[in-house]
């Protein structure tokens, strides 16, 4: 399986620009203190919202849940781990790496 990794800034809350399937997108990273989890949501290269506050969890594809949005970009995102939570630092510590797999 091919896959692309997606760095996550070490901040709360993060916009990076990236390119996938050879369009560029914004993809926000945010990390809730209180509930102890990331989100992360995808804009278009405009800035306008595809999908925002997606919970962030281990082994499961993130945007199963959004089939069929013409805006998304045809690929899986998922984090690879061995955790059963995401931590604010396991992505930066290298504990979790978050992944887009296009579709081949």
């Amino acid at each position: 399986m091919d896959y692309i990794i997606i760095e996550v800034p070490d901040m709360n809350d993060s916009v990076s620009r990236i390119v996938l399937n050879g369009k560029q997108y914004l993809i926000r990273f945010t990390y809730n203190d209180t509930g102890g989890y990331w989100s992360f949501g995808l804009s278009d290269a405009l800035g306008e919202p595809i999908v925002m506050g997606v919970k962030v969890v281990p082994r499961f594809p993130l945007n199963v849940f959004y089939y069929g949005v013409a805006e998304l970009p045809m690929g899986v995102f998922g984090v690879m781990t061995e955790l059963d939570k995401v931590g604010r630092a396991d992505f930066r510590e290298g504990r979790a790496s978050f992944i887009f797999a296009p579709v081949q």
